[in-house]
């Protein structure tokens, strides 16, 4: 079977059995502070395990696209050095909701895997939980039972909690699993070794298949275990490996998965694969992560060097470098893989074929501008280590952390120049870096506290901005060594952040009780979060929730504002526009889009005036809420790619023939309440995207005023000129001319101070040596005064030292020749000059240059510098 043949009869399989099939969710999350990416099949499906949001459908399956490369799943540096790891991968699953259990779970799994797929039984193994003494559980006879129809108890493994009891992180839903286990290897090993002894023991050819998770408790804070009042299934089954199983490969790469691109990169290099091992690794790792890049692309998450933009730099950089040192590709190349990768999940992923020229260019541009940090990468190495004889686990890890140098390309270059790598402090760098990382991020939450009995909230922040409400629960968490309180009410008027608006704040009114501040707004897995810092004095009471109107009402002006300049570019610039990214609040707003050129003066002009016509024109608001998803794209509605919408969505519509949005924000009632519209700049993100942050209402009116207000003064300093423009020009070239003047001046002097310097040079030990004090009034005079005398005279060692207002300086500069038959380095030698007049400097071994502080030391450095020139000390 081809891989496409193995996908589509799991989810064949699955249709049969009454699951509905649904989309994978993006591979980027947005709306959940505890993961930066779909890290398994279940994550979509989060808030419904939590209980806070309903099932839309008992049965569903699907294949999910996930990345691991961050947190406790951070495979990066094992892919493509094996053969199993991978950064994006396919995630099969089918779930329960409160239906089926253990019983079908079991039964459909090996109906699959043996009747459909026809995987041999006797190389099946499958584990169960074993039980727990700490957690007073005890083995799952449930799920054994059911195995013994259909595998014989030899191959019905116990597994401790480590490898069969799933939790989703420290509380929340848990539950015992059976893994189903599959031994590759040939006869012969199979015969010498029984297969169940290399269970779950790291054997590459013994390996996992499927893990079906059944959900029965919710782990407290405290550590107990509550049972859930519904029970689930939540399983998992990695796509590559069950390809590679049924294809009879013995590595995921070898299949038909990966083969493709493996092949169009040999054939490029000009090598074999199966016959190299740095250039397999090489392969597999370009392979492999090209994926990941584009997916992550894909799905809105543009590289960068924050959060997950950065973990998305990271990979592909990573693969650039590969390709670079192992495969010699000097110039952009994994850009071209996008199109087979595009190609091959047509019709199933078909996010990156409608993508694949954005993704594409984004590639490319981020291999050129990596290639360039390469080439300066390598340079700081050559330098640092003409300078040391080992290389510090702080700079190895800078090179790591700045540059993407792998580490054992940083150990490679070591051993080629005879140094050697402080491994251990790379290390520690490295972890204090993961754990500065997770301690920025990391939230300290106690249980719920739960008043009422229901978590669905009802949201009536579209029509009203305030209401009567009661809370449901509560906890208090801890954020970067703050204490706050999570707050989930019965109704809310508040908008909790998400599509780029931020959330509301106002306040919280009790009965006879101090207002209590609500200081942001959030969803968080399907939950309605209102935060503050205090709690109500009785909670139990009924309270009015009253949002900071004013706030929302700039808000609301800048979020109509954007979807209108949204229209506007895909007017004036292409339909290739689509926006990237947006942040909405009451000061500005500003919006990401895909355009590969800067927006000419011209066009945001035009742009402006657009907008701005929409807002005179005062278009009443369409709103439609409840709309199916498919009906709303077929009508023409713009959708966000990355974007995870509902089976009903909401329509957000300003003039038909304009602007038409999926949307779930607040919106002015006419565009007339925007006010006034005002581009304040226009800028690049990353590659081919651009960004322009806007002002609307009267934050855009102050700022004419104030752009109105600096013409009159830059007239009235120019003598109010009728063409201030002109005026400005002419003082400009007359300040030009003038600067030239001046550096000509100073070029003459340094030529003049040459001759008096040449003349009177010292030999000293067959060295030429000038050694003086000099008078220029710039740091660049200085510097064409030194390469002019390295230019002239042979075997020259020179130390200039220098007054710049009032500031010491020091200029070594030492002849080629002395660098290279004597070892002689500038830059240690200004380090130690540097010392008397309080500063620091560096530089190459042929020119280097410090500044200090103590202009009273400039004397005693240069008189250092004479008894180094004297002894022969360098």
């Amino acid at each position: 079977m081809t891989s496409r043949e193995i996908r589509e009869a799991f989810l064949a399989f699955f249709t049969g059995k009454g699951h509905q099939i649904v989309p994978s969710a993006p591979v980027v999350i947005k709306n959940d502070p505890t993961l930066m990416f779909t890290n398994a099949g279940m994550n979509q499906f989060k808030d419904i395990f939590l209980g806070e949001a309903q099932a839309t459908y008992p049965r569903v399956a699907d294949t999910q696209r996930c990345l691991r490369v961050s947190g406790k799943h951070n495979d990066l540096e094992e892919v493509g050095i094996d053969t199993y790891h991978h950064t994006l991968f396919e995630m099969l699953g089918n779930w329960s909701f409160g239906d089926y259990f253990k019983k079908e779970a079991i039964a459909w799994s090996w109906e699959l895997l043996t009747e459909v797929y026809k995987l041999d039984r006797d190389r099946l193994y499958v584990t169960v939980f074993e039980g727990d003494s700490a957690d007073g559980l005890t083995k799952d006879d449930e799920a054994y039972g059911y195995w013994k129809a259909f595998v014989s108890e030899d191959r019905i493994l116990m597994g401790s909690k480590k490898d069969n009891f799933w939790e989703m992180g420290d509380t929340g839903p848990c539950g015992p699993c059976s893994e189903i286990h599959v031994d590759c290897r040939p006869d012969s090993e199979r015969r010498a070794v029984d297969g169940k002894t290399l269970v779950n023991a790291d054997h590459p050819q013994v390996i996992e298949i499927w893990n079906l998770v059944f959900m029965q408790f919710n782990r407290q804070r405290d550590g107990s275990l509550k049972p859930l009042p519904a029970k689930h299934v939540d399983t998992g089954m990695g796509f590559e490996r069950l390809v590679r199983v049924i294809q009879g490969k013995r590595s995921n790469y070898d299949t038909d998965v990966f083969q493709p691109i493996i092949g169009y990169i040999a054939a490029k290099a000009g090598v074999n694969y199966g016959e190299g091992e740095k250039t397999d690794i090489a392969m597999r790792v370009m392979a492999d992560h090209i994926r990941a890049v584009a997916f992550a692309i894909a799905d809105g998450q543009l590289p960068s060097n924050n959060k997950a933009g950065y973990v998305i730099r990271r990979i592909l950089r990573r693969g650039v470098r590969y390709a670079y040192t192992f495969l010699h590709f000097k110039d952009p190349f994994l850009h071209e893989l996008v199109p087979l990768l595009a190609k091959q999940f047509e019709g199933v992923f078909d996010e990156l074929i409608a993508q694949q020229d954005f993704v594409q260019k984004v590639v490319l541009e981020e291999e050129q501008s990596f290639l360039r940090t390469l080439v300066s990468g390598v340079q700081r190495f050559e330098n640092y280590v003409a300078e040391h004889r080992a290389i510090s686990g702080d700079f190895a890890f800078e090179l790591y952390d700045t540059f993407g140098f792998p580490i054992d390309l940083t150990e490679l270059l070591a051993r080629e120049k005879g140094a050697t790598v402080d491994m251990p402090a790379f290390h520690r760098a490295l972890n204090e870096q993961k754990n500065r990382s997770r301690a920025a991020t990391a939230i300290d939450a106690d249980d719920w506290v739960v008043l009422r009995a229901g978590d669905a909230v009802d949201f009536v922040g579209y029509d009203h901005l305030e209401c009567e409400t009661e809370i449901h629960k509560y906890r208090k968490i801890t954020l970067k060594g703050k204490d706050q309180y999570q707050i989930v009410l019965a109704t809310t008027p508040f908008y909790a952040e998400g599509g780029g608006q931020v959330g509301d704040t106002g306040l919280l009114i009790g009965i006879g009780g101090r207002p209590v501040a609500v200081t942001d707004t959030k969803r968080e897995n399907g939950l309605w979060v209102h935060y503050t810092k205090e709690l109500p004095n009785n909670l139990e009471g009924t309270f009015t929730a009253k949002v900071d109107a004013v706030k929302r009402r700039d808000t609301e002006a800048n979020h109509s504002a954007t979807h209108l300049l949204h229209a506007a570019l895909k007017q004036v610039l292409g339909e290739h526009v689509n926006q990237k990214g947006s942040l909405v609040n009451a000061n500005y707003l500003r919006f990401d889009f895909s355009h590969f050129t800067k927006v000419e003066e011209g066009d945001l002009i035009q742009i402006e005036r657009i907008v701005n016509e929409k807002v005179r024109e005062n278009i009443a608001l369409k709103e439609e809420r409840g709309v199916p998803f498919q009906q709303a794209i077929d009508a023409g509605v713009t959708a966000l790619f990355g974007e995870k919408y509902g089976d009903e969505v909401r329509v957000i519509t300003f003039d038909e023939k304009f602007s038409k949005e999926l949307c779930g924000g607040t919106h002015v009632r006419a565009t007339g309440q925007i006010g006034f519209f005002k581009i304040i700049s226009e800028s690049a993100v990353a590659a081919g995207v651009r960004r322009v942050e806007a002002i609307t209402g009267a934050a855009a009116e102050q700022f004419v005023d104030e752009q109105s207000r600096l013409v009159r003064e830059l007239g009235a300093l120019l003598n109010n000129p009728k063409d201030v423009v002109s005026a400005l020009d002419r003082l400009l070239e007359e300040n030009t001319a003038l600067k030239k003047e001046v550096e000509q001046a100073l070029v003459a002097k340094a030529l003049q101070l040459k001759a008096e310097l040449a003349s009177k040079a010292e030999d000293v030990n067959g060295v030429k040596a000038i050694i003086a004090r000099v008078d220029l009034p710039s740091a660049d005079g200085v510097k064409t005064l030194s390469y002019a005398l390295k230019g002239d005279i042979d075997n020259l060692f020179l130390v200039l030292g220098t007054d710049i207002a009032g500031k010491p300086g020091l200029t070594v500069v030492i002849s080629d020749t002395l660098v290279k038959e004597r070892n002689w380095n500038a830059a240690a030698i200004v380090r130690e000059l540097a010392k008397e007049i309080g500063g620091g400097g560096g530089g190459q071994p042929f020119y280097a240059t410090a500044g200090g502080k103590d202009i009273s030391g400039l004397d005693g450095a240069l008189s250092k510098a004479k008894t180094y020139i004297q002894t022969g000390m360098m």
